[in-house]
C-alpha cells in the first residue's frame, strides 16, 4: 500500500513479476483487499502463486517510523514482515515510508550476528561500472564501525550480485587525500586501512562517475543527499537535453538519428531498471523501492529480491564480519 502510486503500480509491477519469473513460487500482495482485487481484476490477471493478505491499517508519510511499527501493527508494512520473519515468505518490497520499512524489519527481524545497524544499498551507474552508495537513508546517525561493516556489506553485494571479484571502497569525503575530511570520516579511514578490505582511500563526489569504485561509503543522512541529488541531475539533464533538441528542425533531425544512443543512456540511468535497494544487516531480505515507483520499477525491485535471496547474500555477509574480526585479531 505504500509509495506515490498504490497499489496500482504495486500490484501491476507484482503481476509482471509473476509473468516474468516462473521460478517464484508464491508471491504475497499485503494490503487493503477489495483495492488489490480490484487491481488484479482491471489487469485480468489470475495465477495460484498469487495470494492476498488483507490489512486494515496504512503507514502515512507523515507517522513516525518507530511508532508506525508499534501503533499500526496490521499496516502492510509490519504484516509483511512478520511474513518473512515466520518463513512464510523469503524478502519483503516496499516502495513505501522509508523508515517505517527500516524499523519494522529491524525490530522483528533484528540484526545479523556482527551488524549493530542496516544500511540502504543503493546502486548508481557510472560509465565504467554500477557501484553500490551505502548507506543510502538508514542510518543518518552513524558511529564509524557501522561504516566499516557496511563497507563488508557493501562488497559482499557487489561481488556475489553485481560480479565485481574484488570491489574496490571508497570512502565519501571532502578531499581524496587522508588527512582530509571530519572527525568522524577521518575516524572511519583510520580503521578501513588496516581492515584487509580493497579500500582505496577517501573519494569526493566526481569521483562517482569520474573515478568510480565499487562501493562508496557514507553515512545515512550524506548518503542520501548524494543519492538524491545525482536522481534530479540526471533528470534535469534530460529534461533541458529535450527542450532544447526541439528548438529547431535541423536538431529534431540529429535527434532522431542518436535516438538509440539516447535510449540507452537513459536506460542506464533510469532507476526503474535497476528496481529498488536492499537494506543490507536485516536477518532477512528487504528491498526499498523508491517512493514514485512504476509498475516496471516494482517488478525489478522483486529481481532484486530473487537475486538476493539466490546468491545467498546474508550467509555471506555474516561470514565476512567474521573474517574481519579474526583478522583484526591477528592485527
Amino acid at each position: 500500500m505504500g509509495g506515490d502510486f498504490a497499489p496500482t503500480n504495486t500490484v501491476e509491477g507484482a503481476v509482471m513479476a509473476l509473468r516474468e519469473y516462473h521460478h517464484i513460487s508464491r508471491l504475497y500482495l499485503v494490503g487493503d483487499e477489495p483495492q488489490l482485487q480490484f487491481e488484479l481484476n482491471r489487469l485480468g490477471f489470475t495465477d495460484g502463486r498469487l495470494h492476498i493478505i488483507h490489512c486494515s491499517q496504512v503507514v502515512d508519510m507523515a507517522d513516525s517510523a518507530i511508532d508506525s511499527v508499534r501503533r499500526k501493527r496490521d499496516s502492510s508494512i509490519s504484516r509483511a514482515v512478520d511474513l518473512v520473519k515466520s518463513g512464510q515468505a523469503d524478502a519483503v518490497v516496499s516502495a513505501g515510508h522509508t523508515g517505517a520499512a527500516v524499523a519494522a524489519t529491524t525490530i522483528k527481524l533484528r540484526m545479523l550476528s556482527g551488524v549493530d545497524r542496516p544500511g540502504i544499498a543503493a546502486p548508481i551507474p557510472t560509465e565504467t561500472n554500477v557501484c553500490v552508495l551505502i548507506d543510502a537513508g538508514a542510518n543518518i546517525d552513524a558511529k564509524p564501525i557501522h561504516l566499516v561493516q557496511y563497507a563488508i556489506m557493501g562488497a559482499v553485494y557487489s561481488r556475489h550480485v553485481l560480479g565485481y571479484a574484488n570491489p574496490s571502497i571508497g570512502l565519501m569525503s571532502v578531499g581524496t587525500e587522508d588527512a582530509k575530511g571530519t572527525d568522524f570520516t577521518k575516524e572511519v579511514f583510520k580503521l578501513l586501512r588496516p581492515s584487509g578490505l580493497n579500500f582505496r582511500g577517501n573519494v569526493e563526489g566526481h569521483d562517482l562517475f569520474e573515478n568510480p569504485v565499487e562501493v562508496v561509503l557514507a553515512d545515512g543522512f550524506t548518503g542520501n543527499v548524494v543519492l538524491k541529488t545525482a536522481e534530479a541531475t540526471a533528470s534535469a539533464i534530460f529534461h533541458w537535453l529535450k527542450t532544447e533538441l526541439k528548438r529547431s528542425p535541423l536538431r529534431m533531425g540529429g535527434a532522431l538519428i542518436a535516438k538509440g544512443a539516447f535510449k540507452a543512456i537513459k536506460d542506464k540511468t533510469n532507476y526503474e531498471m535497476y528496481g529498488g535497494s536492499p537494506l543490507l544487516g536485516v536477518n532477512g531480505i528487504c528491498v526499498i523501492a523508491h517512493g514514485s515507483s512504476s509498475a516496471l520499477a516494482i517488478k525489478n525491485a522483486i529481481r532484486v529480491a530473487c537475486e538476493s535471496i539466490r546468491q545467498q547474500i546474508n550467509p555471506h555477509i555474516v561470514e565476512e564480519i567474521k573474517n574481519y574480526h579474526e583478522h583484526a585479531k591477528r592485527h
